[in-house]
């Protein structure tokens, strides 16, 4: 695992007027890693992404390249609002954003009708971009941020109006760049996405640092890491069972799961068998199962944690 530090990010601060969209914050991304950034809508990632991009500086603080200077590095970024022209044809915008990024125009062309053979868009190469699916565009976006082999890469929402298929192969796409060298950050909604592929996970809420670490790290952290999903025979899963079951004194809580299965937490302390002899009271088991806690399951609860304690 990479530990060379590409960017230190120390105690930075940025506002708006009176809003303050990062506070104090400090992380750094290790060379070749994939780095993911999260958070609930509002918690300053967009913000922190571009002054990673260098498109703004922080008010207090500073963001350094220790590996190599930022005028060095092949910048590659996809932004959450698409910066293409909707009315030009698709490969002349990927011909002309390679350029951009010192690419021959030979070279830029090769390159781009390459990436629109494997995203299945070569036939589109001469239509224009507006005449495109928000998937398809999706793709253009991402052909053009990466077309110049960039060594740090960061990708806002790069899953937006994507397919589950589609999805996937970005994900395939995001690990290939990682394995070339790419170093690579990573902000998007799709939690069971960023959870397959990230290195390195950093939760903001309210421009602080809510939740840090590897995915195994945060799950041992994670109060709510016991999980267990059982069925019982012959029960309904209405309100009444499920706020019977909430009761167990060895259970933090209870929610339906669909196929009518149940997902219990425990709570801290509580033994699994105290538990399983509690929901047999209310109800008959039939089949019981570990399952992992989701990086989905902790962001909720540590995100909602934070807003009970600011309230």
């Amino acid at each position: 695992m990479p530990t060379s530090p590409l960017v230190s990010v120390r105690n930075v601060t940025k506002s708006f007027a009176a809003v303050t969209a990062v506070r104090g914050l400090d992380f750094a991304v290790a060379r070749g890693e994939i780095f993911a950034l999260l958070g609930p809508n509002g918690a300053g990632k967009t913000t922190c992404v571009r002054m990673l991009a260098g498109i703004t500086r922080p008010d207090e603080g500073s963001i350094e390249f220790p590996a190599a200077p930022r005028s060095r590095l092949r910048l590659g970024y996809l932004p959450e609002e698409r910066g293409l022209y909707p009315d030009q044809p698709v490969l002349r915008i990927l011909e002309y954003f390679g350029c951009l990024n010192r690419m021959s125009r030979e070279a830029a062309r090769a390159g781009a009708r390459a990436w629109l053979e494997r995203l299945d868009l070569l036939d589109r190469a001469t239509d224009r971009l507006q005449t495109l699916s928000k998937g398809n565009q999706q793709k253009v976006q991402f052909i053009a941020a990466v077309l110049h082999e960039p060594d740090w890469i960061i990708l806002d929402e790069p899953f937006s109006g994507l397919d589950p298929l589609n999805q996937e192969l970005f994900l395939r796409l995001i690990q290939e760049l990682r394995r070339r060298g790419a170093t690579i950050l990573l902000s998007a909604h799709q939690m069971n996405l960023v959870e397959a592929v990230a290195d390195q996970i950093l939760v903001l809420d309210h421009g602080q640092a809510a939740l840090r670490g590897t995915m195994a790290e945060i799950r041992q952290r994670a109060s709510s890491r016991e999980k267990i999903v059982f069925s019982l025979d012959g029960s309904t899963m209405d309100a009444a069972l499920i706020a019977a079951l909430a009761r167990c004194p060895s259970l933090l809580r209870v929610e339906s799961l669909p196929g009518g299965e149940l997902a219990a937490w425990l709570a801290p302390g509580a033994a699994l068998a105290t538990a399983l002899t509690e929901v047999c009271r209310v109800a008959a088991l039939t089949a019981v199962n570990s399952s992992r806690v989701s990086l989905h399951e902790i962001f909720v609860e540590a995100v909602g944690k934070r807003e009970e304690e600011t309230r």
